[in-house]
This record gives structure tokens, sequence and C-alpha cells, in this order.
């Protein structure tokens, strides 16, 4: 049902674009559960706003046009989404839901374990630092959003 649109496919906001025709399918399907999910996120469009100078000097901001959202603002909200929700499971117990299965599906696809590990060996000359764990800028730096600081963290403390 979704596709794989990224900022990379020389588009340069995907995303928007594909949760509007993925909310016109899912109201076609009458797929209840993805309807609400995207329009969960898109219920979060009033939040992203541009700064901006009035005439007479005072700075305010003013909504983003449907245009000028980016994957990135999306990506931050359906993070944001997806984190609220994660908090809920864990209070209720439950591992995982069918709202977060469709959020994720909006997430980029996080670096596993091996590729990180891989990487720091390829990449990363502990002798240039005091205490192993001060490469841990490098290697989130190089990967950005895709790592979770946790398991860099993990994998740093446990390097032999």
């Amino acid at each position: 049902m979704t596709t794989a649109h990224n900022s990379q496919n020389g588009s340069p906001a995907a995303l928007p674009q594909r949760l509007k025709e993925e909310l016109k399918a899912a109201l076609r399907s009458k797929d209840d559960i993805r309807r609400d999910t995207i329009r969960q996120i898109m219920a979060e469009y009033p939040k992203l706003t541009i700064p901006i100078t009035l005439e007479s000097g005072k700075k305010t901001t003013r909504l983003k046009q449907f245009a000028e959202i980016s994957d990135d603002d999306i990506v931050a909200i359906v993070r944001g989404l997806a984190k609220s929700e994660q908090t809920v499971l864990e209070m209720t117990g439950r591992e995982t839901s069918k709202y977060l299965e469709i959020l994720q599906e909006y997430l980029p696809r996080m670096a596993d374990e091996q590729t990180i590990v891989a990487w720091i060996r390829d990449n990363i000359d502990f002798s240039q630092y005091a205490n192993k764990m001060q490469a841990m800028g490098v290697i989130m730096k190089h990967y950005g959003k895709t790592a979770d600081g946790k398991m860099v963290n993990t994998i740093l403390k446990n390097w032999q």
C-alpha cells in the first residue's frame, strides 16, 4: 500500500504529497486506522511555522504553506507522535500498536547495530581519544537521526 518515497528521489518534499495520496487511498479502502493516523500527522501541520519580521520590526511567525512543508518537518512530527505512543504502550504494558506501526512507515530506516559497529571499526581510531565515549559525537554526526543514541552509547561502553 505504501510507496517508497524519500527526499533522495529528486523531489524536495515527497512525504507531504505521499501522506495526501495515502489518505485518499485509506478513505477509499475504508482503512480507518491508517486514515486516522494520517489525519493525526496532518493535524500537526499548524505547528509548523516560519519566523518573519514585520515592517514595524516586530518578530513573529506565520504558518507554513503546504508546498513549504519538508520531509524533515514530517519526520519530526512522526517522531514526536511515535515517541508519545511508545510512552503510552510502555505504561499499558503493550509492545506495539497498529498506530505505531503505521507511524514507523513514515520514518527513515534506522541503522542497525551491525552497521554501526562495522562503521566504527572502519572509521574510528580510538587512540585519538582519551576516552572511547568521546567518539560518540563523530558517530552521531555521521549517522544523524538514523542512529539511536542509546544504542551507540551501549556499543561504545561494550567496545573491546
